[in-house]
């Protein structure tokens, strides 16, 4: 019965999921000068390092959408 009642609710989109304006912790704790001077390093996100396999996989995403580009281009 409850499987049931559910399926309906979701069925009837009852759950109209979350906001559309979404709120960061960070910019409702700081003062918008803090967050414009904070320095922000891809490679140092959060003190952790991009390894050699993240690296892997972002060549092989640009490589792939190359090949993607150079198809629809050239044929």
């Amino acid at each position: 019965d409850d499987y049931n009642q559910l399926g309906f609710n979701l069925r009837s989109n009852i759950f109209q999921g979350g906001p559309l304006e979404s709120r960061s912790l960070m910019k409702d704790s700081y003062t918008p000068d803090i967050i414009q001077k904070a320095i922000r390093d891809p490679k140092n996100w959060h003190g952790r390092r991009t390894d050699e396999l993240g690296k892997w996989h972002q060549k092989n995403a640009l490589n792939l959408n190359l090949q993607k580009t150079l198809e629809d281009k050239y044929g």
